[in-house]
């Protein structure tokens, strides 16, 4: 029998019926992606490597400034990478988002329900769907600026009450925290899934969220969470110390099991405080965008097949190498996330 076969037991004593292996919340974007000069980013004093929050009106100006070049579009949005990665393992995911009754917005949920994740049917409104503009330099460094759009909508109302019951795991994105209405509606999956028996895990998703809202992830994160994913600047940022273990020492009272990624050096697994290095696997990076929200994916569905935490993270780093390799932040279908689990060494 399979870990997803067993559900976490209840308050009550008993056992829930699961049907999802993942039921993610987070914002609904489509990634339009650039290749630009070190110049772009400086003529724009765009902060290189981080995601950067924008308005319409910076959106259109930079939208401006690009319309010569040539570009691809691929759905995003970090929680929703992190699903159809799992969904494409093998894994059964429910989504929950907002996105606006426009071209961007269908093909978001379009790809979403191509792969077979739920979603919940109260998802569309009036607006104009998110974006994030994914400028990307020579050295594969991806900087973003995000446009939410109707994605910062998202509030409790989009939470589906029976699908969160029926989860193995709910997984949050912190970039929800920048948004008040988002940021209740994970507070409130958050305290339905403790009511329910269900396990908890939280990305912070960038330093910008850790230096801009601290105070909200810490409202998110409550009395600590199952599983905590972060790269090490964040870890960094969060302990404001420049020494990893102070990091670490800090961010094992918060998650159970810390996943914590250190670029093409591997990653870590952090289990009751003590840390287990998994290498990293050799990679030609093209393109960084989506190699944290993958490698979430990657761990969550082997932690879901009984992986542990130090295979899991493995996996993580295996699955990340992969995807650096080529543009876009998602593989390209189902086939081809099966196709990378079949190959993971050890699989």
């Amino acid at each position: 029998m399979k870990a997803s076969d067993l559900a976490k037991p209840s308050p009550c004593g008993r056992r829930r019926p699961l049907r999802y292996d993942l039921y993610g919340l987070g914002n609904a974007l489509v990634d339009i992606e650039y290749s630009v000069d070190e110049g772009f980013l400086e003529r724009h004093g765009i902060a290189k490597g981080h995601m950067t929050l924008v308005d319409e009106t910076r959106l259109d100006l930079l939208l401006a400034d690009l319309q010569a070049l040539s570009h691809e579009r691929f759905s995003g949005g970090s929680a929703a990478n992190t699903l159809m990665a799992v969904q494409g393992f093998g894994g059964n995911c429910f989504y929950s988002c907002r996105v606006a009754e426009d071209d961007l917005g269908r093909h978001f949920l379009d790809d979403l329900t191509d792969a077979g994740i739920g979603v919940n049917r109260n998802v569309a409104c009036a607006g104009r769907s998110g974006l994030s503009l994914v400028l990307i330099t020579r050295d594969a460094e991806r900087s973003m600026n995000t446009f939410l759009g109707v994605s910062s909508q998202l509030d409790a109302a989009a939470i589906d009450e029976g699908a969160l019951a029926a989860a193995r795991t709910l997984y949050v994105e912190g970039y929800l925290t920048s948004s008040p209405p988002s940021l209740l509606a994970a507070s409130t999956a958050r305290s339905l899934a403790d009511e329910r028996g269900v396990a908890t895990a939280v990305s912070l998703s960038d330093p910008s969220m850790v230096q801009s809202f601290r105070n909200e992830l810490e409202r998110l994160l409550g009395n600590g969470v199952d599983w905590l994913f972060c790269n090490e600047e964040e870890a960094l940022t969060w302990a404001k110390t420049d020494r990893l273990d102070l990091a670490i020492a800090e961010l094992k009272d918060i998650g159970r099991v810390c996943f914590l990624t250190l670029g093409r050096h591997g990653s870590l697994s952090v289990v009751k405080g003590k840390p287990t290095k998994a290498p990293g696997f050799p990679a030609d990076a093209v393109d960084s965008t989506g190699a944290g929200d993958i490698y979430a994916g990657a761990c969550l569905y082997g932690l879901t097949i009984g992986m542990a935490a130090a295979d899991a993270a493995r996996f993580g780093n295996f699955a990340a190498a992969a995807l650096v390799q080529r543009y876009g932040a998602r593989l390209r279908d189902a086939s081809e996330y099966r196709r990378l689990l079949e190959a993971f060494p050890g699989a």
